[in-house]
């Protein structure tokens, strides 16, 4: 499909497709068992989650890789992913860059490891880049300890 900003500027689409190169690549530094956004024909990972199964009510372990909607959701997406590392998960996700955002804002700077992308992506399915600058954040487990020092 080619670039249409009435389409991609509007929540009519809020599915962009991993890049199998690029998430190869993270794969082997990763290695992820679950992909918690997907559908049958963009899974990353044997283990995955359909809109269906509804991802947000699941229970998520192990490494997880979360291309989340990029829609009016995707705050909820992140939190869970923030959340889910509390619980002993690390979750990787690839997310619009848009640092201005409370969801941005509240978890990806406070708690993840932000790594901005150079460039712009061109996702599965697109004949050009995305029309937004991408970041991965990575959700880490934190120390017990380290996190009872924060609390007390």
């Amino acid at each position: 499909m080619g670039f249409n900003p009435d389409l991609h500027f509007s929540s009519e689409t809020p599915e962009w497709y991993t890049p199998q190169d690029f998430y190869d690549g993270l794969h082997k530094e990763f290695r992820f068992t679950t992909d918690v956004c997907a559908t049958a024909e963009n899974a990353k990972c044997a283990e995955f989650y359909t809109k269906e199964d509804d991802g947000l009510s699941r229970k998520w372990t192990g490494v997880c890789w979360m291309n989340p909607p990029y829609g009016r959701t995707i705050g909820k997406w992140v939190e869970k992913a923030y959340d889910s590392s509390l619980s002993g998960t690390i979750v990787v996700c690839l997310v619009p860059a848009r640092t201005d955002t409370k969801w941005f804002q509240d978890y990806c700077l406070k708690h993840g490891e932000v790594r901005f992308l150079r460039g712009r992506l061109k996702f599965g399915g697109c004949v050009n880049n995305a029309p937004f600058p991408c970041a991965l954040v990575i959700f880490r487990p934190v120390e017990e300890d380290w996190l009872k020092d924060l609390e007390d």
